[in-house]
């Protein structure tokens, strides 16, 4: 018999941790972890709808991160160190990608609305769930739950990288002006 993707483990509403424990799923973790995925999953129709290669390239490079997060996540505090890989140097790597497309692109001077191509709607949509997942990380680190603040950093940073990769979308895709939120 082929193996079943399904284990039943998780019909009582519980989930392990990597390491000693199971938790309600509706606990901070298993949300925190959670919505790193869907970020993810998020920035992988992004990455899909992107008509730049070196977007996609960006993009695969920071969800190979977020599922690095995710696991450190999982992890109960006992374990967390073995599975810590989003240090200060991944949030300078963000740094460096965000400042070298600003260079290239004009920031606008007010807030704006998505939707000027395609590609940038998907990149803001995970733009906004990058930012959910942060505050919920946020939530689990005053807690206590988590020690590293490397990965607030770094889902902060990566905001931005996806902000400005929008931009950088338009202007491949010939938007001149974007949508303002204040309108004219």
């Amino acid at each position: 018999m082929a193996d079943q993707l399904y284990t039943r483990t998780g019909d009582d509403g519980y989930t392990g941790l990597l390491g000693e424990g199971r938790v309600a799923k509706y606990m901070p973790q298993p949300e925190a972890y959670g919505t790193v995925d869907e970020a993810s999953a998020a920035m992988g129709i992004a990455r899909a709808a992107a008509a730049d290669p070196r977007t996609r390239a960006l993009l695969l490079e920071a969800q190979r991160d977020l599922y690095k997060m995710m696991a450190e996540l999982a992890a109960t505090q006992q374990t967390a160190a073995q599975f810590r890989k989003i240090d200060a140097v991944r949030v300078h790597w963000l740094e460096v990608q965000t400042d070298a497309i600003t260079r290239e692109i004009t920031l606008p001077k007010e807030f704006v609305i998505p939707g000027d191509s395609l590609p940038e709607a998907y990149l803001d949509l995970a733009r906004t769930i990058v930012r959910r997942a942060e505050r919920v990380v946020v939530h689990l680190l005053h807690d206590g739950v988590i020690e590293n603040v490397e990965l607030v950093r770094y889902l902060n940073r990566l905001s931005s990288l996806l902000f400005v990769l929008g931009l950088y979308e338009n202007a491949g895709a010939g938007v001149g002006l974007v949508t303002l939120a204040k309108g004219s």
